[in-house]
């Protein structure tokens, strides 16, 4: 298969477009035909070396921490998803990358997509969806009544943190460039 990925850390010409070998899904792992990915700041991070340069990872690296796709093929214990099924999906740190025409993707990392979002939108929802989430919700215990204030309420994550606090019923008080305040009124 192709891929985009790094041998070494740097800017944006250690990127390179390879083939590599395709990976074959574990027990509790979704193998996704790739049909879009987001582009991260965490993924220049590593790119450039900022971020998880502990050793954790071997190279070569292929970036790439969000994608939407179809199933091509299931790990013996998967049990939510079959074949042919379109998803969307983070791609954590200790799988294969996103930016490529297969990756790997752990069963809970993986959801239905939703059938009103295109491919290319739905790829731009985990890591920011999944960060407002950590945040408010599994850090902060967000619950309703509580006031929670949001900077950037117009960005992706705030965007997403604003949806998830007014569905746990908290008030929302959040920041924004004038230009983006309608932006906000109509998240909530």
């Amino acid at each position: 298969m192709k891929a985009v990925v790094i041998h070494e850390y740097g800017g944006p010409e250690v990127l390179k477009y390879e083939d590599v070998p395709r990976p074959e899904p574990q027990d509790n792992q979704l193998l996704i035909r790739v049909i879009a990915a987001g582009v991260n700041p965490v993924d220049g991070m590593i790119r450039s070396g900022l971020f998880g340069k502990d050793g954790s990872r071997a190279f070569p690296i292929i970036l790439g921490g969000d994608v939407a796709g179809v199933v091509e093929k299931i790990g013996s214990k998967v049990t939510k998803f079959k074949a042919g099924d379109p998803v969307f999906a983070y791609v954590s740190l200790d799988n294969s990358g996103g930016y490529a025409q297969y990756a790997l993707v752990k069963e809970g990392e993986a959801a239905p997509k939703p059938k009103a979002l295109t491919y290319v939108e739905a790829a731009a929802v985990p890591i920011v969806a999944l960060t407002a989430w950590q945040a408010l919700i599994d850090s902060a215990k967000l619950s309703a009544g509580q006031t929670v204030l949001i900077h950037g309420g117009s960005g992706g994550v705030g965007s997403f943190a604003i949806q998830i606090a007014k569905a746990r019923g908290a008030k929302v008080i959040a920041t924004a460039s004038t230009a983006n305040q309608d932006l906000l009124k109509e998240l909530g």
